[in-house]
């Protein structure tokens, strides 16, 4: 089938204005995680400016956690470049990460014993639902962060 959907939820967004999306591309062998999670703090900052209320405690760093566990994951074990996207339709944002790896990644069941390849774990414990694709040029794995509180 070549899907893989974590937290059984179907990954719709809300209906809305849409959202406004961003990218960057970042070469495998030159990529620094610490630029990838400043894009994605800028972008929240830049997307909150025109709303009433602010982000609630810890949701930049959540949205930072995320980033990184998603792009060291294609980086460590995806092929090609790695795009990095981000896309906000009110209080739920989505992180993109494409990479041009054929091999999806399997979530696997919780072992407090097992030392390290936790990150799909920590990505859908901290989000609403991610979704994990097979594309025509690699894979595309999204996660969908409710920024108004919890995940559901």
């Amino acid at each position: 089938m070549g899907e893989t959907g974590l937290n059984g939820l179907t990954g719709r967004t809300p209906e809305g204005t849409g959202p406004r999306e961003v990218s960057r591309t970042f070469g495998r062998d030159t990529v620094r995680i610490a630029e990838a999670r400043g894009f994605a703090a800028e972008y929240l900052a830049e997307t909150q400016r025109d709303r009433d209320r602010p982000l609630p405690p810890g949701a930049t760093g959540t949205v930072q956690l995320v980033v990184s566990e998603l792009v060291t994951n294609a980086v460590k074990y995806g092929a090609g470049p790695v795009e990095l996207v981000l896309a906000r339709t009110g209080d739920l944002l989505s992180v993109t990460v494409r990479d041009g790896g054929s091999t999806l990644p399997v979530p696997r069941p919780a072992d407090p014993g097992r030392v390290g390849q936790h990150g799909l774990e920590i990505v859908a414990a901290l989000c609403q639902d991610v979704d994990i694709r097979r594309e025509p040029t690699g894979k595309r794995v999204t996660a969908r962060i409710a920024l108004g509180g919890p995940a559901a």
